[in-house]
């Protein structure tokens, strides 16, 4: 069955706006700026030569000679192999942690260049996240702090030491209160060290403040069953999932860990089995997870309440106090639907709302309750220690400044300044405190505030561990020496406190001696060396309890609808709803160049946030994209540019925490606007919904937006999908039937490959389009970064983009003149289709045949190859390839400091792949198919004198996805997994009737809809 759906990138396609016609009619809008060039001018801002080095901070010498010592101290393990057969040329691999995750971390010559997944990690199975790639880039920041301060001036360690023991003796024989406020610890060592000092320290106390609270879902948990944790969810486990709210594929507690577990029942081996789970999806905005469900139930945060108090009356049977309305008819239908799944899959059904509510949360227990979800899906036992913020404690400790009763604070990986509902008022309250020490390896907002600076380790100078769910516990090791004069937070505190060990790996070992290793079944020098090789103990999991709801919920529903009244907006205003971007996330990582050029994965925006507007809320203002509008809810206004955004819920705004830096490095200073003072402190909990009023500006902006640089020209061969239903009918529904049968005569000669031949599969139905391949590809392939100017001239240099495709719910919609802005109501019910898209490496490669001096050629393995020394810029290739994936150099990107770049300076560039050419002014690059890891993986294969096997290589954007979504391998062996993959009925080519032989076939994407939801 051939697909009658239309799908458009963006508006602009698919109104045909005379702009983009324009745009699009000429891959390359500008020209080349050869005067420039040879004049040294252009774009403004320009930098001499000589300091360049230091134009961004990303800055060789200290670097150079911690990678020279030793590596690392202590004896760090190399991941299989011994630190002295360490051979240069040759990469070793330590095992760490990262966010609670095992991960592997490649080192050449010393110097960490590359973090993979551990392949045996219990949580993402060797999968990670955008943030999880990016983070060894962060270890090369010249921005980071060269040594501790006292005062704004520099200090030295022992000036540090003396100083702040002095003051907590004056402070203990004062009697005022100590204050070590963090973020979420699950490092058992670092939680023994805090206690250790509260115990030394009289009227001492750890407060736990998260910038984006899960408060909510713990103290629910206190409330109704006795147990204050967050809980392991399976979504493994799950045969129906709703979620009101919650980013579980995006940015919610554990998302690369629950990317990896909701793919299982929705892969192809899932759908071979003939089963598939569905999931539904209530919310405001079009987020990472509602743009892959199922179906997807427009929802403003007001109307999130009463259908939560719905849903469980039709489980239950019961009336709990509200209206049986929620004033959205399509709401009201869809829960009654809702509600007869869930109960139809008790015992495999799970239920998860990303709202901080207390009430809301509790409400969720007692549905979960009722499906019998405990002890199948959720599980109470065997929790998460992910998040443990406890918003109220921290609310009360500004309250204690205020008085005047607190005289030391310390602050460990938080930055409250910056990201508290009201920072001013934590500005103010130090200004009461006597002691205020920042742990913070760069400064930042609140460092700015404390009269002693005592910078920490990176995480990969470090010595630590981990647990991230109970009983699973990973360990973290140091893979270079201290770059700068740092010290561990830990040390610190053991030194203040007049520990008895002083030194922090000597509290780790007798802490994993003493407690730990008997766990996995470890002891003594070999099991720590153990430990090291492996990255983890995993203990037995606890039975999972089950957990019966039995508390009063009619004060809860009543509860929950007084506060959905106050949301509600009236005339003049609108509802906001915040959320976090894959890329930034709280904004800790604003200053990494990688995160913030990578493309949200719905909206396509880079280095920016904005307010994502309904486009008939944007007609209604009388305004269009880009227009700035201010934004004013709980006394605090922003100016942010509109987005257009399909999927919106009329009468709602969503814009992105984690911008707006006022103290960060140069990558990520006051870059968009501060949205954390429109969180809500409502009844213990800090709430990410409210009111706001809005008014026009009259000013305009132009996003950095990469979706729309080039159009599909109407073509719908590029994306196929099917329902379920049909699947089942029918495996091959929509597949477009295969390469095996050309329809066209060849023009070109066939060449045999009898060893090799190199081809990859991508799933479609496991593509959540989370855009962690595109920065481990940047981070693999040495892809320079080129910034927001750059982007807005359509000059991103990313190998492999995902591409989002919308298309409508019901089906065929042309794109005509009737789907207009203006009349467009269909714009509310779209559906999302992602695509990642990279080089096709085809057989019959057009690129080849039009470079008049054969720098892309194939080799005889099927890859499309480039030759750099060769290409001279014609762009030939370019504009005759017909999937877009070429990129042009238009700068020495490496050493120009007139962009937002990160190897333009003396330190990053030691964070280079040395295995992959970086690439110059005037000549194309593209996707290699990581061609240097090919040969290495046959090189390997040789000195151990034996075959190539199935897995040996694997692609950057390959072994980082956590969901498994792309497969490369050798397609003359029937047995590797791209062989088989590709033999799947659900395969297609991109283009296919194009006869370039792509050497990528894809698989549909297939939804489990009901339809009977509109």
């Amino acid at each position: 069955m051939d697909s009658n759906k239309k799908y458009w990138k963006g508006l602009e396609e698919l109104n045909n706006e005379p702009e983009f016609v324009e745009k699009n009619k000429n891959e390359f809008p500008e020209p080349i700026p050869i005067e420039d060039v040879l004049t040294g001018g252009g774009l403004e801002g320009k930098t001499p030569r000589r300091d360049f080095l230091k134009a961004l901070g990303f800055g060789v010498g200290a670097v150079t000679l911690a990678a020279c010592e030793r590596v690392p101290v202590h004896k760090s393990i190399p991941y299989l192999i011994k630190p002295e057969e360490v051979t240069p040329g040759v990469p070793n691999y330590y095992v760490s942690t990262y966010d609670g995750h095992a991960i592997l971390v490649k080192t050449r010559e010393g110097r960490p260049i590359k973090v993979e997944g551990n392949p045996n990690d219990v949580l993402s199975k060797g999968g990670l996240s955008a943030q999880a790639q990016a983070s060894v880039l962060d270890l090369y920041d010249y921005n980071r702090l060269n040594n501790p301060s006292l005062d704004t001036q520099d200090a030295s360690w022992s000036a540090i030491d003396t100083f702040v023991k002095s003051e907590l003796g004056a402070i203990k024989a004062g009697g005022k209160k100590v204050r070590i406020v963090s973020s979420s610890i699950n490092s058992p060592s670092t939680l023994a060290v805090i206690a250790d000092f509260v115990a030394a320290v009289p009227n001492s106390k750890h407060v736990t403040y998260d910038a984006v609270s899960y408060t909510g879902i713990i103290q629910a948990n206190q409330n109704s069953f006795g147990k204050a944790v967050l809980p392991h969810y399976r979504f493994d486990k799950a045969d129906v999932i709703v979620s009101f709210g919650a980013d579980f594929l995006g940015t919610w507690i554990s998302p690369s860990e629950f990317m990896a577990q909701w793919v299982t029942n929705r892969n192809g081996k899932s759908l071979k089995g003939k089963k598939m789970s569905r999931h539904i999806q209530f919310e405001a905005g079009m987020s990472n997870t509602g743009s892959n469900a199922d179906t997807r139930i427009l929802t403003k945060p007001s109307e999130e309440g009463p259908a939560l108090v719905n849903l469980y009356n039709e489980i239950a049977g019961t009336t709990l106090p509200g209206s049986k309305s929620t004033g959205n008819s399509s709401i009201d239908k869809a829960v009654k639907i809702v509600a007869a799944e869930l109960k139809a899959a008790k015992g495999k059904a799970l239920v998860v709302c990303g709202s901080n509510d207390v009430a809301k949360q509790v409400l969720v227990n007692a549905i979960n309750s009722l499906l019998g979800s405990y002890g199948t899906t959720i599980d109470l036992d065997n929790y998460s220690n992910q998040y443990k913020g406890n918003d109220a404690e921290f609310v009360d400790f500004v309250g204690e400044m205020n008085r005047g009763e607190v005289d030391a604070v310390f602050f460990l990986n938080s930055n409250p300044v910056y990201d508290y509902h009201n920072g001013e008022a934590v500005k103010a309250a130090l200004k009461q405190v006597r002691l205020r020490v920042s742990f913070a390896d760069r400064n930042d907002e609140t460092s700015a505030h404390c009269n002693v600076v005592a910078p920490g380790h990176y995480y990969l100078e470090s010595w630590g561990d981990g647990n991230a769910i109970e009983g699973y516990y990973t360990v973290v090791q140091p893979v270079i020496n201290p770059v700068y004069d740092t010290r561990q937070a830990e040390q610190s505190l053991l030194m203040w406190s007049d520990a008895p060990v002083k030194d922090y790996y000597t509290y780790v070992r007798n802490n994993w001696d003493k407690n730990l290793l008997a766990k996995g079944g470890l002891s003594g020098q070999k099991g720590w060396e153990t430990l090291l090789q492996t990255g983890f103990i995993k203990v037995a999991d606890k039975t999972p309890g089950t957990y019966t709801f039995s508390k009063d919920l009619n004060g809860v529903a009543q509860t929950i609808l007084n506060q959905s009244g106050k949301l509600a907006a009236s005339a003049g205003s609108m509802e906001v709803q915040l959320y976090q971007t894959v890329a930034m996330r709280d904004g800790k990582r604003a200053n990494n160049p990688w995160l913030q050029e990578m493309p949200d994965p719905v909206s396509k925006v880079t280095w920016d946030n904005f307010a994502a507007m309904s486009p008939n809320d944007m007609k209604n203002l009388g305004v269009v994209q880009g227009d700035t509008i201010s934004i004013e809810a709980n006394g605090h206004s922003i100016e942010l540019p509109i987005l257009v955004q399909p999927g919106q819920t009329q009468g709602t705004i969503s814009i992105a925490l984690g911008y707006g830096r006022t103290v960060a490095g140069p990558v990520g200073l006051n870059v968009g606007k501060n949205a954390f003072p429109f969180l809500n402190f409502v009844n213990g909990t800090f709430q990410t919904a409210a009111v706001a009023k809005i008014t026009k500006t009259g000013g305009n902006y132009i996003f950095a937006q990469t979706q729309t640089h080039h159009s599909i020209e109407g073509r719908n061969t590029i994306v196929r999908e099917t329902t379920f239903k049909e699947y089942v009918k029918d495996p091959s529904s929509n597949s477009g039937g295969s390469l095996k049968h050309k329809p066209y005569e060849s023009l070109w000669d066939e060449y045999q490959r009898p060893v090799y031949d190199w081809v990859m599969a991508i799933d479609l139905n496991a593509c959540t389009g989370c855009g962690a391949c595109v920065v481990a590809c940047s981070a693999e392939n040495n892809i320079p970064v080129v910034g927001r100017d750059e982007v807005r001239r359509r000059r991103e240099m990313h190998w492999i983009r995902i591409d989002r495709y919308y298309s409508f719910k019901d089906g065929d919609k042309s794109v005509t003149e009737e789907h207009e802005l203006s009349t467009m109501k269909d714009l509310d019910n779209v559906e999302v289709v992602y695509q990642p898209m990279l080089c096709q490496h085809c057989d019959h490669a057009p690129c080849e045949t039009v470079c008049p001096v054969l720098a892309t050629v194939h080799s005889n393995e099927g890859i499309n190859m480039m030759a750099y020394n060769r290409c001279v810029g014609t762009r030939y290739c370019a504009n005759n390839c017909p999937y877009k994936v070429r990129r042009f150099n238009w700068f020495n990107y490496w050493n120009d400091a007139r962009f937002d770049n990160y190897l333009i300076n003396e330190h990053t560039h030691l964070v280079l792949n040395p295995d992959v050419v970086t690439r110059f002014r005037g000549v194309m690059e593209k996707c290699s198919m990581c061609i240097q890891r090919i040969q290495a993986g046959k090189l390997k294969a040789k000195m151990e004198k034996r075959p190539l096997k199935d897995g040996d290589v694997k692609m950057a954007c390959q072994q980082t996805c956590p969901t498994n979504a792309i497969i490369f391998g050798n397609r003359n062996d029937p047995n590797s997994e791209v062989s088989k993959m590709l033999k799947s009925e659900r395969t297609f080519y991109v283009l296919e009737e194009l006869g370039v032989e792509p050497g990528i076939g894809y698989q549909v994407k297939v939804r489990n809809t009901n339809t009977e939801i509109a």
